[in-house]
């Protein structure tokens, strides 16, 4: 099957979990799913699983291809969420480690890991249905369409839950982490599905971005890396070096030279490629060469604020996101702060 999956609607990132009458027409609150983004393709007969930066995931995922070419019972695309669950009955959450482990590019570990770590599929939306698309229909008829379609449907597709009681979303914020959930997801009932677009509120427990790992500077002590210099891509498609993360254990330093080593550029004559950073008054007396790196392996970083096109402080390394392609790493993704005056500051 050859299909041309839409783009996945995306979230803006907010606050708080926003009230009822922030929105024409109200919303639809539910958890946020910390796990790849997925649009599933259900022809009839096989399935197909892209992701939300365009890498398809079909070939990583056999349970679940054979699982919801059983379950589903007639032609859709499904927008939902990947995740992997793991822990003994009564103590399940979610195991980010175990999902990204999937992403394997032998075809023996991949189903090894199928029958090892499971994944399942929690469903969120309804984008077509039997050849009609939903784009333009309102997210409360899409929602009860996709309860129709999969409400019964058995282990591993599921149905994630929601709610327009804005105090159970605010509680579902604070419980679900416990789970390993990333949040909450506020839905405007009365909005059609838009490819791409930041319709969606989503409301996380610290504010994150995706970003392209660009090279790497060793430690200070001669021994291991120091700092991950990391990457955008501005409007024009240029990859912008946009900061650092930092701060790894002695042992972290050590394995990171190693799993990184497969991506180190080098020249004619094979030797590491020199590069080097743009020199700021703050860096004028600072080596600012590092080791470039083949711009194709995607993190996620905590972060507090922008300035400009850099991050304000040395940002945190989350975890790597073998689920994102590195060109969909953009400044569009990243949250921009309400304008305000600083005289009202200063009041």
């Amino acid at each position: 099957m050859e299909t041309a999956l839409p783009s996945p609607m995306l979230a803006k990132a907010v606050d708080a979990v926003p009230d009822q009458n922030s929105v024409d027409g109200g919303l639809s609150y539910e958890p946020k799913w910390d796990g790849f983004r997925a649009i599933i393709a259900f022809d009839g007969e096989t399935v197909e699983i892209g992701s939300r930066g365009a890498k398809m995931l079909t070939r990583y995922f056999p349970e679940l291809t054979d699982a919801l070419s059983r379950l589903l019972t007639e032609p859709c695309i499904l927008d939902g969420e990947i995740v992997v669950p793991t822990g003994v009955a009564g103590g399940q959450r979610l195991d980010w480690e175990a999902l990204t482990a999937r992403i394997h590019p032998a075809d023996s570990r991949v189903k090894t890991l199928a029958a090892e770590t499971p994944a399942m599929f929690v469903a969120f939306d309804l984008l077509e249905q039997r050849g009609e698309s939903f784009l333009d229909v309102p997210f409360g008829e899409r929602r009860a369409r996709l309860e129709a379609l999969v409400g019964s449907a058995e282990h591993p597709l599921h149905l994630t839950r929601t709610t327009t009681d804005v105090d159970l979303a605010r509680k579902w914020l604070v419980e679900f982490e416990g789970a390993g959930l990333d949040g909450v997801v506020a839905k405007p009932l009365a909005a059609g599905y838009a490819p791409g677009k930041r319709l969606m509120l989503k409301i996380k427990h610290h504010r994150s971005a995706d970003v392209v790992i660009v090279g790497y500077r060793v430690h200070k002590s001669g021994s291991g890396v120091g700092s991950l210099l990391l990457g955008l891509y501005d409007d024009a498609g240029i990859l912008r070096n946009v900061g650092g993360a930092s701060a790894f254990s002695n042992a972290r330093r050590r394995e990171l030279v190693d799993e990184l080593a497969p991506l180190v550029l080098r020249d004619e004559d094979g030797e590491i490629a020199t590069a080097a950073t743009d020199r700021s008054r703050f860096s004028a007396s600072k080596d600012v060469s590092f080791v470039p790196l083949q711009p194709t392996l995607v993190a996620e970083v905590q972060y507090d604020q922008m300035e400009g096109m850099r991050f304000r402080h040395t940002v945190q390394f989350s975890r790597w996101r073998p689920d994102r392609e590195a060109t969909s790493c953009t400044f569009e993704q990243l949250d921009q702060p309400i304008a305000y005056d600083l005289s009202d500051v200063l009041d």
